[in-house]
């Protein structure tokens, strides 16, 4: 498979998931990750009659689906109701995704207020190996992505957006129903950077790698490549030099946006030394 066929983009909430299919088939994106929290595409309204259609239509157009959970959904929660809401929302998303052949589910380990770090990152390592024993039941992938750093004097942080964090997850729980999700832009926000990041990450784990411009030791921004300083030709020279071969999913600015993007993409990576396919 070329590069540019690797590429692919992030619906998010842009689209019904029906017309997400059939613009990425018109567009010859090959795969497209979905968010499934409001309107038409709330999980709540995908019943086995949808599902069936949506899976034969995602084939017949040769279309990969991949869902990707709500970061803002507190996965480190621990109040009572709240917590068991959190674990229904994350069991409706993987009982859904074998019924859609959604190749993923993009996961988060949640976020803390400053003063409850260590309670909220065990109870979200708990309840990520709650999800992934449920996900192995049905059949589902869960990919933990790395987050974004927050302002230092902010009360509210992601947690796992340092690469110790993320650790803290990805070492605790091993099963083939669990793997990782790169958002190379989140890394290019810290001093270590991509190529530290890279150093330290098990990168036979890493299933998809998520794609932004932003700035140099900045703070969170989605720009369109360009925008920014992000390095994307050096990205894919030292990710495929490593031997990775999984996919990348372009996640900012518009759907025509992104999908322009993907053949700049693949040029930067040719120039880089980077064999495109």
């Amino acid at each position: 498979m070329s590069l540019m066929d690797r590429i692919g983009v992030d619906v998010g909430r842009k689209l019904r998931l029906e017309d997400a299919i059939e613009w990425a088939a018109r567009n010859g994106v090959r795969h497209i990750d979905i968010q499934l929290d409001t309107g038409a595409n709330a999980v709540t309204l995908f019943d086995d009659a949808r599902c069936r259609a949506i899976r034969s239509s995602a084939k017949a157009n040769g279309v990969v689906v991949a869902l990707h959970t709500l970061s803002a959904v507190n996965v480190a929660e621990y109040s009572p109701f709240l917590s068991e809401a959190v674990d229904a929302y994350m069991r409706a998303y993987i009982e859904v995704a074998p019924k859609l052949d959604a190749e993923w589910i993009v996961v988060h380990a949640g976020y803390h207020f400053t003063a409850d770090v260590a309670q909220r990152m065990e109870a979200g390592r708990d309840r990520l190996q709650r999800m992934v024993q449920h996900a192995e039941r049905h059949g589902a992938l869960l990919l933990l992505e790395n987050l974004n750093r927050e302002p230092e004097n902010a009360e509210v942080h992601y947690l796992a957006h340092t690469m110790e964090e993320w650790r803290y997850y990805f070492d605790a729980i091993r099963s083939p129903s669990f793997a990782l999700s790169f958002t190379a832009n989140h890394a290019h926000l810290l001093p270590p950077g991509v190529e530290g990041f890279v150093a330290e990450i098990p990168l036979d784990r890493v299933k998809e790698v998520r794609l932004a411009d932003c700035w140099r030791n900045g703070y969170e921004e989605h720009l369109v490549p360009g925008r920014g300083d992000f390095d994307f030709g050096a990205m894919f020279a030292l990710l495929e030099g490593k031997g990775y071969r999984g996919a990348y999913t372009n996640a900012f600015g518009t759907l025509e946006e992104m999908q322009a993007a993907r053949g700049t993409m693949a040029e930067q990576a040719r120039l880089a030394g980077v064999m495109v396919g």
